[in-house]
């Protein structure tokens, strides 16, 4: 797959706009400031084709990309960050719910944890969601590049460990968009998922 031709398609505020639910889409779902935005823009090698924030919680959209006809990424909102106004908090986990539960062009999600903080309580409540969808889930941990690589290969090392019982469901690496570290991995598994 050619992710270097990834287009922007559009945002939606609300479930009554999403696409015609048809061919293939994959979503990457994570906590505010987890790396969320930089990893799709690393993996697309397009610079800011999603947008990057110095604010957790900016991304409070769902935003569509077509990867090739028929095949799409999508970008979830950051999800956890403790400043956004309530009623916007349960506004977005009723649409998060909704299209994790009702998409049935969703074939996967690429879970982003910042490997410095991994299996926060959502991260947690987001891989239990996608068991039990039945949903294939990759965590990228980001930001690789910001610890030593002992410390990096020891957090993966847990992860893994925490999560083996679902290994058949459920993959993990280690990732960074400044070093691209990773980065030919969740292309592979992206292919994979596309086909």
């Amino acid at each position: 797959m050619n992710y270097q031709q990834v287009k922007f398609i559009q945002s939606i505020a609300d479930l009554t706009s999403l696409p015609q639910d048809i061919g293939i889409e994959i979503a990457f779902a994570g906590r505010s400031n987890a790396g969320k935005s930089s990893a799709i823009n690393a993996i697309t090698a397009i610079k800011s084709l999603a947008k990057i924030s110095k604010t957790p919680g900016r991304t409070q959209l769902i935003n569509f990309f077509a990867v090739a006809t028929n095949k799409f990424l999508v970008d979830l909102p950051g999800y956890g960050y403790a400043k956004v106004a309530v009623t916007n908090k349960k506004y977005w986990q009723q649409i998060l719910h909704q299209y994790l539960t009702n998409r049935k062009s969703l074939r996967g999600i690429i879970l982003v944890m910042d490997i410095r903080q991994p299996l926060k309580i959502t991260d947690i409540q987001m891989i239990e969601y996608s068991l039990f969808q039945q949903l294939p889930l990759h965590i990228l941990l980001t930001k690789a590049d910001k610890i030593t690589r002992n410390l990096a290969n020891n957090t993966l090392l847990t992860v893994q460990n925490s999560l083996k019982k679902y290994a058949d469901v459920i993959s993990i690496q280690k990732f960074s968009a400044v070093t691209k570290e990773g980065l030919t991995e969740v292309r592979t598994k992206l292919d994979v998922w596309y086909n």
